[in-house]
């Protein structure tokens, strides 16, 4: 039986992040917020980014979605933030953060979201992953992207056993708890994970 690999997220609301801490205390891959929108970058990116390799610790780095935006914009300049904070290395985790819809339909929405996305695979070459919540994506906001994996915001349910929305058929990432630290697991081992991330070849 696999066993469940322990991980954070963070944002600028958590401020400064002890890194070492989290990894002595069993965290073993993290997603760090980079980006919103087209112009928007989070001022402790790099600090996470950085913290998180000098830990030892599975990096992710995840783009928060404005569907009214240009996708290929916003996608470029994520790609420029990571850049710019020390770049991309082998088995590092890219994800999409869907979770609004801008005053969208979900078409619209989930259109956004495949374009990001491809831009991404083309320009990265590693595949993102896609976190949401259950609502959300049974709304229709996700139409399309059951190619990547799921990261499933889903506090309600118990850690590694939530709910799978379509289009998806199966959960890559449980976020199972939001307070007061947004907590993760993986289904699988390290090397299991780095594998779904980039791949300099």
């Amino acid at each position: 039986m696999k066993r469940l690999l322990h991980g954070i997220d963070v944002s600028n609301w958590q401020g400064t992040v002890d890194w070492g801490a989290h990894a002595k205390s069993g965290v073993a891959f993290a997603f760090a917020k980079a980006t919103e929108g087209g112009d928007w970058s989070d001022r402790f990116f790099r600090r996470n980014w950085n913290g998180m390799r000098e830990s030892w610790i599975v990096s992710g780095a995840y783009h928060f979605g404005r569907p009214k935006g240009d996708p290929a914009e916003h996608a470029r300049h994520f790609l420029r933030t990571v850049q710019a904070a020390g770049g991309l290395r082998r088995g590092d985790l890219i994800a999409l953060d869907l979770e609004t819809n801008d005053g969208l339909p979900p078409d619209r929405v989930a259109r956004y979201a495949r374009r990001w996305c491809r831009f991404i695979e083309r320009e990265a070459g590693v595949r993102p992953f896609i976190y949401t919540f259950l609502w959300f994506a049974k709304s229709g906001n996700c139409a399309g992207l059951g190619e990547y994996p799921l990261w499933i915001a889903s506090p309600q349910q118990p850690r590694g056993q939530p709910i799978v929305p379509g289009p998806w058929t199966q959960w890559t990432i449980h976020q199972h708890s939001n307070s007061p630290l947004d907590r993760n697991v993986f289904h699988g081992s390290r090397e299991e994970l780095t594998r779904l991330g980039f791949d300099p070849r």
